[in-house]
């Protein structure tokens, strides 16, 4: 159930980071409460997870989860680059965090 709730956790995160680019540095009222309660709830989620596993493995993979699915968002719905380094790197943030689930021991 741990590893649901970090996936959960890491996914949220994606959502309130990229819900950051529309608050327009939290001056836009909706945007910025989505985004307040996308990190109250991907903070909470992380916080239940990390009672059973270890910090360092759900800390890891999620913030892994968060920069690469924010990357991607970001090259596919807010027009950033997508250059051939940059897909790279994000793929690397994703042989990170299976790497991560997989030495965990849980």
């Amino acid at each position: 159930m741990a590893w649901v709730l970090l996936i959960i956790a890491g996914l949220l995160e994606v959502g309130w980071s990229i819900g950051m680019k529309y608050t327009d540095g939290f001056t836009r009222l909706w945007p910025s409460l989505a985004t307040g309660a996308g990190i109250v709830a991907s903070m909470l989620l992380l916080s239940y997870a990390a009672r059973t596993l270890p910090i360092g493995t759900a800390y890891g993979v999620w913030v892994g989860i968060g920069a690469a699915g924010a990357a991607v968002l970001g090259m596919v719905v807010l027009g950033e680059p997508a250059t051939a380094a940059r897909i790279f790197f994000v793929c690397l943030l994703v042989v990170s965090v299976v790497g991560l689930k997989l030495t965990s021991g849980h």
